[in-house]
């Protein structure tokens, strides 16, 4: 039986899909910009809405390349709480990815309902460590990673007890369609007693639509609240209306899909008149 967990009045593991709008980091660190991302991403029906929380200089070396934009669009605590309380107020749940100790030690303290770990620390078993004592329910995608180094955290975190759901997710920026090995998230299902999902970083929402199709029960797929926007992650982010869609064709799919039973559907019942019965008129 595949774990499920609850978060308010959402189900994750259940059989509508959990739909993330990831605002990452493109918001700018423009507060306002972040509240847009939340109301926009409430609009089109995503269940949830997940930022980044990080301290620049714990993430990467001053000469990075990419030092100046992660330094742009760092959010401070106190920025982070209004997005937080902002988020609750839209009903719309908040979460956030930490990518050191300390801004893990402060999501915790806010008490938000889930905490996102990135592909970049599946191998991060200190963060990972720290994250699953807390029992937050932890979403941990598995970019780059093997099923060794996936197991290996995974053991951490049900040392702990602590619930726990895994996405498939190809860390290629951007993905082409045929590079994202779908068939994984079977896989998964099949080593994991947890919810699988898919993390998305592809240019369109086919990919992720087929994923819930191939047994997904979480979609996280990269959000900007207008696509003429300049922002780090515009090129494989969706706009409202494509994340409307997005939802959209989920839940058509889910429809389509059905429930596991096998007996008589509604549609069939004035089909059984015609069916033969062994040992009536033979």
């Amino acid at each position: 039986m595949v774990n499920k967990i609850k978060i308010g009045d959402k189900i994750i593991g259940d059989n509508k899909t959990f739909i993330i709008a990831e605002a990452g980091l493109n918001h700018n660190g423009d507060i306002e910009i972040g509240k847009k991302l939340i109301s926009k991403a409430k609009e089109s029906g995503a269940d949830a809405i997940k930022f980044q929380t990080y301290i620049t200089e714990k993430r990467v070396v001053k000469d990075s390349p990419i030092f100046d934009i992660l330094k742009k669009c760092e959010l401070t605590n106190d920025q982070t709480k209004v997005l937080f309380d902002f988020a609750k107020e839209e009903g719309i749940i908040f979460f956030s990815t930490p990518f050191d100790i300390e801004s893990a030690e402060f999501l915790i303290d806010l008490n938000v309902s889930l905490i996102k770990l990135a592909s970049f620390h599946v191998t991060h078993h200190k963060l990972i460590e720290k994250v699953a004592k807390s029992k937050i329910p932890i979403i941990m995608s598995r970019g780059m990673t093997n099923e060794k180094e996936l197991d290996a955290a995974v053991k951490i975190i049900e040392k702990y007890d602590c619930p726990y759901a895994l996405l498939h997710c190809v860390s290629s920026y951007p993905l082409k369609d045929e590079d994202a090995n779908l068939m994984a998230i079977n896989a998964m299902k099949e080593i994991y007693d947890c919810p699988i999902g898919y993390s998305d970083h592809t240019q369109n929402v086919k990919v992720p639509s087929m994923a819930v199709a191939v047994g997904a029960s979480i979609i996280e797929k990269h959000f900007t609240h207008d696509e003429n926007y300049e922002c780090p992650d515009g090129i494989i982010s969706a706009n409202p209306i494509d994340l409307k869609k997005l939802v959209d064709e989920i839940r058509y799919v889910e429809k389509i899909l059905g429930t596991k039973k096998i007996e008589l559907l509604n549609c069939e019942k004035g089909t059984l008149q015609y069916r033969k019965i062994s040992g009536i008129d033979e």
